[in-house]
């Protein structure tokens, strides 16, 4: 009895000693795209509150910032070359991927976090790639697939790992420019502000941002969605039509 509760009593204590609180705020909570639309960045500012019986860190904190956009079901296909046609061969389904993935730090994240730490914890676009949940695991016969899907996305520019967006301002202030590009779809976007000291995870901080359409963009989408027969019908109008005005103008007598 008296061993449980000298133990609940140092687990007391730990959790005392470690009692950083991570208050993060956005720039702006709302980005409307409109027909100008060409990328943008959100601004994302964090401070580290300490109480009275917060012990001293040795070595400064480190902040790792995750964003994930809207979820999109992905197939990643394995192509070969026959000839001059192209054959589809094996494919790995990713049902609930995100369409947006960015991971920004204050330092190579190899060098604030363990091996073991990054895999647990997911931190970091390998680690969150590679992750049991993230598509079905066929006993290695994913992890090309998975590889593929980074890549691609990296070309894109829509899955991010940058190792300086995180800069500290004062030892307990911190601001990251979170990167939206023009190809970044509409939707909810979830912030992940993680907090670290001597490669151990003290806290973390969630909030949100979305990413709508406006204007002309946002009405199309919205015919789009809530009335696609009429929308398709609209769209072969407008084709019937351009392709008649243009017959008309550059015809030959």
């Amino acid at each position: 009895m008296r061993l449980a509760v000298t133990c609940l009593a140092l687990l007391a204590c730990i959790a005392t000693a470690s009692a950083e609180t991570l208050v993060t705020s956005l720039s702006n909570h709302r980005v409307l795209i409109n027909s100008n639309y060409t990328g943008t960045s959100i601004a994302l500012f964090g401070a580290i509150e300490r109480d009275a019986q917060t012990i001293s860190r040795g070595t400064g904190y480190e902040a790792v910032v995750t964003v994930r956009g809207p979820k999109q079901y992905l197939v990643v296909r394995e192509k070969e070359r026959l000839g001059p046609v192209w054959l589809n061969l094996e494919q790995q389904k990713f049902p609930n991927a995100p369409a947006y993935l960015s991971v920004l730090t204050s330092r190579p994240i190899s060098e604030i976090t363990s091996d073991q730490l990054r895999q647990r914890q997911k931190i970091g676009l390998k680690a969150i790639i590679n992750a049991p949940d993230f598509t079905n695991d066929r006993q290695g016969a994913d992890e090309p697939f998975r590889q593929a899907l980074l890549r691609l996305r990296r070309q894109d520019g829509l899955y991010i790992e940058d190792d300086r967006a995180v800069t500290f301002l004062t030892p307990a202030i911190f601001r990251a420019s979170i990167p939206l590009p023009a190809t970044a779809p509409p939707g909810n976007y979830d912030v992940e502000v993680t907090l670290l000291a001597d490669t151990v995870i003290l806290t973390r901080s969630f909030t949100h941002f979305e990413l709508v359409k406006t204007g002309f963009e946002q009405r199309v989408g919205e015919a789009a969605r809530d009335s696609a027969w009429i929308y398709g019908l609209a769209t072969a109008a407008l084709a019937l039509l351009f392709g008649w005005i243009a017959n008309v103008i550059f015809r030959r007598d």
